[in-house]
């Protein structure tokens, strides 16, 4: 089943989350209404879809939304978020 890593942002509070889903806009939707009571996207209602990358499987997805989180930096997310291609290089060197 496909897969994909998201990425929203809210003007609000001025951060970004990365997830995963393989429905991207209901996702989109569930953050915004505090659809996940304990998650941290409870604290905005103006989350705003700002990337979105179609993987072939749940793994690859969840692979990716680690490997961001992990580097723990908005200059990353930014960049992932310019050039989409920074994506297939992740997974091109996990194999």
């Amino acid at each position: 089943m496909k897969h994909f890593l998201y990425i929203i942002y809210s003007k609000n509070i001025d951060k970004y989350y990365v997830g995963e889903s393989p429905n991207v806009l209901n996702r989109l939707e569930q953050h915004n209404n505090h659809y996940f009571k304990t998650n941290f996207t409870k604290v905005a209602t103006d989350w705003k879809l700002m990337l979105s990358y179609s993987c072939k499987c749940k793994e690859d997805a969840l692979y990716l939304e680690r490997f961001i989180k992990r580097m723990k930096s908005r200059k990353f997310i930014n960049k992932v978020i310019e050039n989409q291609l920074i994506l297939d290089d992740i997974l091109q060197k996990r194999k």
